[in-house]
């Protein structure tokens, strides 16, 4: 039976990806490149599993999600604070590499569609890769940091432009002039007629349902999940991809004040069915055309790791940048992207490149992400063993180092829960003169506070990550949910913080002090005027 097969299958994916991603661990390798290298096992090296139909649904899912979620980072405010040297940068090597891809491509004999393919793969940056390796160092808010990211952001939508366009050609039996400039005319005009009702929606429509299942995580979930899939259905009717439909659907939902909470919550379910899509690309690679490919595979490769980052510094040291922060940055952009792989293997499916050429991109990918993994992780040595042998002296960039850029959330006080206790402790601990962020899973409670305010739930940590609880000077919690307010101590406790918490019930006083708890606050026995007052006493506020 399919269902059975499928099910074995899809089981089989699951326990080998979770082995090697165990392993990646280990020797700190991205899991997407675990996750490929799993799939060559199943497939190609041992031939136990086929790819299916079902499980070729399955993958398309994962990249609905992955479309989606990156969609849910361009919100028009991030757009705005890119600035121009991501804006410079991201164009810049978009039309650097892609050129001097097609050439390299070009030269080791591929024909016209296959070196445009290859030119078109090597052009994007991972940005699931290098947001989770920053992330990891605690590097995504420095200043090389952000101007990565931001890159990624104008790379993206690159991305989109060229998947519409790749829509619009058609397949391989369609080419022509003109079948091909109706087709691309109707697929440019679908998209901007998806995007401006999506936008509108976004503007007018969605606020309102969304501020109330904003009050529900599990609404608010489902309810991102239902917008997402509509958007795709309605791109399968303007006869677009489900990966334009999907990046839209995000899109809109990213100019909500709900964004950053719902890609918390959208991202555990994508790392499933990314998971399953990478595996499954693993078992689709034709492992004898790379091997005969070897050339092509190794010069490619140079020309993403080496050719990419002297782009980027020759960019943004012309900028204006110092040293230390165009070289850590160029370092961030030396691999290609998972979008390589869809746009790949959607070209394969068109019949316009065969799977040669999408095992070439696949073997290329995860040779420049695992590299690229340690230049991220380990690029202060590198950096000193670049500079000492004058490598980064033809740039003449800046001498001086421009650090970590304002705004950075540092000596705050952390206020979760607004209910009344903990509205009143923002408002007096403001009214004192302290800086404060207050976060709540309601975002009517974060209403009308003389305060920065966030969205989410505590118990993710990354939300706290987020919201700089290391860097904090004092955690508060006002929350009557025991379990939470355990965790809040326990984790305050972990990095040094110091932390209030509310005891509501007088039994969990001796327990919050175990796990931490600096000061149980006791409003209903001492009121609430008092608890703000106690916390000035011991230092914790002016």
């Amino acid at each position: 039976m399919i269902g059975d097969a499928l099910i074995f299958n899809l089981g089989a994916i699951v326990v080998v990806a979770a082995v090697f991603s165990l392993a990646a661990r280990v020797v700190r390798v991205p899991a997407i490149v675990a996750y490929i290298l799993a799939g060559l096992v199943l497939g190609p090296v041992t031939g136990f599993l086929d790819f299916s139909d079902p499980l070729e649904l399955i993958a398309e899912v994962g990249i609905a999600l992955l479309l989606f979620l990156v969609g849910l980072e361009l919100s028009i405010d991030k757009i705005k604070v890119v600035g121009k040297v991501a804006v410079a940068a991201g164009i810049g090597q978009v039309v650097f590499t892609a050129a001097g891809g097609f050439l390299v491509s070009w030269a080791l004999g591929f024909d016209l569609m296959a070196s445009l393919f290859l030119a078109t793969a090597l052009t994007f940056s991972s940005t699931v890769v290098v947001v989770k390796l920053l992330d990891q160092k605690g590097d995504l808010n420095s200043l090389y940091g952000r101007i990565a990211v931001g890159i990624f952001l104008v790379q993206d939508i690159v991305v989109i432009i060229v998947l519409t366009f790749l829509a619009g050609l058609g397949s391989a039996e369609t080419i022509s002039l003109g079948p091909t400039l109706w087709g691309l005319g109707r697929a440019f005009g679908g998209m901007a007629l998806l995007l401006a009702v999506v936008m509108v929606a976004s503007r007018y429509l969605l606020p309102a349902p969304f501020a109330w299942a904003a009050r529900s995580p599990e609404t608010i979930f489902i309810w991102s999940l239902c917008w997402c899939f509509v958007v795709v259905a309605g791109a399968e009717v303007l006869e677009l991809s489900l990966e334009i439909g999907a990046f839209v659907a995000g899109l809109s939902l990213a100019q909500l004040p709900y964004n950053d909470d719902l890609r918390r919550r959208v991202h555990p379910l994508m790392n499933f069915f990314i998971a399953v899509f990478f595996v499954s690309l693993g078992i689709q690679m034709e492992f004898g055309a790379a091997l005969e490919n070897w050339l092509a595979v190794v010069v490619l490769s140079l020309f993403v790791l080496i050719g990419n980052p002297f782009i980027f510094m020759l960019i943004i040291t012309r900028m204006g940048y110092g040293e230390k922060t165009s070289f850590f940055t160029s370092v961030t952009v030396a691999q290609i992207s998972e979008f390589s792989f869809i746009f790949a293997a959607m070209g394969v499916g068109a019949g316009l490149i065969d799977a040669s050429i999408l095992s070439v991109v696949a073997v290329v990918g995860v040779t420049t992400i695992a590299v690229s993994a340690y230049m991220i992780l380990y690029s202060e040595p590198l950096y000193r063993f670049v500079r000492r042998r004058g490598w980064l002296r033809p740039f003449r960039a800046p001498a001086t180092e421009e650090g970590t850029p304002p705004g950075e959330r540092e000596g705050h006080v952390i206020v979760v829960g607004m209910n009344a206790l903990g509205r009143d402790i923002v408002k007096r601990l403001c009214g004192a003169g302290e800086k404060v962020l207050a976060i709540d899973t309601d975002p009517n409670k974060l209403s009308g506070l003389p305060c920065e305010t966030m969205l989410g739930n505590v118990e993710y940590l990354s939300v706290l990550e987020d919201a700089g609880y290391s860097r904090a000077k004092l955690i508060v919690s006002a929350l009557q949910i025991e379990d939470t307010n355990d965790l809040l101590a326990y984790r305050a406790r972990s990095h040094g913080i110091r932390c209030a918490v509310h005891g509501f019930d007088l039994s969990l006083i001796d327990e919050l002090v175990e796990l931490g708890a600096d000061y149980v606050m006791t409003p209903r026995v001492d009121g609430i005027k008092l608890q703000v007052e106690e916390l000035k006493r011991r230092g914790y506020a002016r």
